[in-house]
């Protein structure tokens, strides 16, 4: 795991300081090593800030450049079959002088080109310069894990895994996307290839671009999509497809298990987190070390029971450790690590966590993915129940904006009705933190149903609960869970992978696997369940569904009360002052506005962090 970043110029040399400057901002993702490369004629160049997990020599030093000189790469990320790769590569005549992935990714580009990515099994961001052919060519993993911002503008392209880096340089304007701003507001984080910055961007998961700058040219291409329904799918008997989801999260941690620093495991003890712990175990002749956060004062929040269970009868070395009330304290330094606002208030104890794992390990393994592929959250039953309900036609009425009107938001069910009473797809009002009206009154300028309409093109193949996990998979996912991963962890220099990730998994649970055994009957990861059964404790509680979140409510009355009083008295130039104060005050009066209240209060903060201003 690193940090990327690079320049190419149309019309002048790359500046060397600013370059530079580019990668110190990313010093936290790689703390080991760092360097710079600039193109004979300087219009091109590349900087790695570099974290050691595979090769340890100073071989594996980035940027990496092929023997002849005419390809040079950064690396972000890791390749988890790259000695299966190398062998391939080796049989058709490649030699090797280190003993890092980065090299083979070289030998695959040269030999396949694009292709190469059909090959590589892994989580990775990456950039290589072709002298030969002066272009840049740019690509990006295929659920999201690892991020790469760019910005495409008077004649130069320059790229970065954290939008900060890119921002170094102080002639930059930071203006808000108004869009960008609206997405946020709907459902809390920034989804796509939209930047809260105008004339920024994300390369989306699964997909490589290529810039020449002799012509100003910018292409994108996916490479990588979900695959499409088999048809024997129905034939399929529950047992046989749990035994081949055994052996493809087995080959996945096994793979995810190679490094050449000690790893550990993020165990909440619920059944993402405890099946990679299981198959890690299985899959390892070394002792497996587990890591849980407990919260001792917020009994409803705290799961270290369940992992200390789990863990007791894997036989791992576990180490528990305790969120202090005070941790609260951590969100505005915070902020600046986080280029765009996320509402997701799991992000506090995701750092706590990873810091404290850095302190005995460089990885970690987590259960991210296994919600959004196997249909395991629990707002999934009630969209299936909506759906069958809508058969009676309440849609067609036109009693969304009344519904809206009338019932305040934060109130229990209000989502529901108003997926109920969606003429779009339910999913895109049940997931929505702020309605289409309420973003109106909340910026004081008519806003469009852009966002939902987006999440509701996603989707077009799949029906049922295989709709809704596609639909998530290529939005809540990379542009929340993952983006949360990624920044808290790498602030603390830890590597955190995921196994349910590998793209043999997602192929099987969106080509292979019927939506009965995802859910029925209002049950969740049937065959996840299936696998439990397996693996895990006999009294091990499968139904169990908390998620790694944070006692908001009683922080909010806390620690973060300073913070939300200074929001409701000087307001924010993104909302109308007076809507904004009455809508505070409602929000942090009931528990069930706490996660809009966080919402509001995190894009606040991270305006005035970024000193981002607003468009008129």
């Amino acid at each position: 795991m690193c940090g990327i970043a690079g320049i190419v110029e149309t019309e002048k040399p790359v500046s060397f300081q600013l370059l530079q400057g580019m990668c110190n901002a990313l010093a936290h993702r790689g703390p080991d090593d760092s360097g710079v490369w600039l193109s004979p004629d300087r219009r091109a160049g590349l900087g790695h800030r570099r974290l050691a997990i595979i090769d340890l020599s100073p071989l594996g030093h980035q940027p990496m450049s092929s023997d002849d000189g005419q390809i040079q790469i950064v690396f972000n990320g890791e390749i988890y079959n790259f000695q299966d790769v190398r062998a391939e590569l080796e049989a058709r005549g490649n030699s090797f002088r280190s003993a890092s992935d980065t090299e083979v990714v070289i030998a695959a580009y040269r030999t396949w080109g694009p292709a190469c990515l059909d090959r590589l099994v892994g989580m990775f961001a990456l950039a290589i310069w072709d002298g030969a052919k002066r272009r840049l060519f740019v690509t990006r993993d295929r659920a999201g894990e690892k991020p790469l911002f760019y910005l495409h503008k008077n004649n130069r392209f320059a790229f970065a895994s954290e939008l900060k880096a890119i921002l170094v340089d102080p002639d930059i304007p930071r203006r808000v996307n108004r869009e960008a701003l609206d997405d946020y507001l709907a459902y809390g984080y920034v989804s796509g290839s939209l930047c809260i910055l105008d004339g920024f961007a994300k390369l989306p998961p699964g997909h490589w671009l290529t810039y020449e700058p002799d012509l100003d040219r910018l292409q994108i291409s996916r490479y990588w999509d979900l695959p499409t329904r088999a048809s024997d799918t129905a034939r399929s008997d529950l047992q046989e497809l749990t035994s081949e989801l055994e052996a493809l999260l087995m080959q996945s941690v096994r793979g995810q298990l190679i490094a050449d620093v000690p790893i550990g495991i993020m165990l909440s003890g619920g059944l993402d987190s405890s099946l990679v712990a299981a198959a890690a175990v299985r899959s390892s002749e070394q002792a497996i070390r587990t890591f849980n956060v407990a919260f001792p004062d917020y009994p409803s929040f705290d799961e270290s029971r369940h992992a200390r269970r789990v863990a007791d009868y894997l036989g791992s070395n576990h180490t528990e450790l305790v969120a202090e009330p005070g941790s609260g304290e951590l969100l505005p330094s915070l902020i600046r690590q986080y280029d765009e606002p996320i509402a997701d208030n799991s992000v506090l104890p995701t750092y706590l966590v990873s810091r404290a794992i850095r302190k005995e390990c460089a990885v970690a393994l987590g259960g991210d993915g296994g919600d959004e592929l196997f249909g395991g959250y629990i707002h999934h039953p009630w969209l299936l129940k909506i759906a069958q309900l809508r058969q009676f036609g309440l849609h067609r009425l036109g009693l969304e904006a009344l519904a809206a009107k009338s019932i305040p938001v934060g109130i229990e069910g209000r989502n529901a009705i108003l997926g109920l009473l969606s003429r779009s797809e339910p999913h895109t009002a049940v997931t929505r933190l702020l309605d289409p009206i309420t973003r109106s009154r909340l910026t004081g300028r008519l806003v469009s149903v852009a966002p939902e309409l987006r999440r509701a093109g996603l989707e077009t193949v799949y029906r049922g609960i295989d709709a809704i996990c596609a639909t998530e998979f290529r939005s809540y996912l990379p542009d929340d869970i993952l983006v949360k991963v990624d920044r808290a962890s790498m602030l603390t220099s830890l590597e955190v992978r995921a196994p349910l990730l590998d793209h043999r998994i997602v192929e099987f649970a969106f080509g292979r696997l019927p939506g009965a055994f995802k859910l029925e009957d209002g049950r969740r990861k049937i065959i996840l369940r299936a696998l439990a059964q397996r693996w895990l404790p006999p009294d091990f509680d499968s139904h169990r569904k908390q998620g790694f979140s944070i006692p908001l409510h009683e922080w909010f009355k806390g620690p973060w009360r300073p913070l939300v009083d200074d929001l409701i008295a000087t307001g924010s130039p993104l909302f109308d002052k007076r809507f904004l104060a009455r809508f505070l005050s409602r929000l942090r009066s009931t528990e069930r506005g706490s996660r809009r209240l966080f919402q509001l209060m995190m894009i606040e903060m991270w305006r005035r962090e970024y000193r981002a201003s607003v468009p008129e």
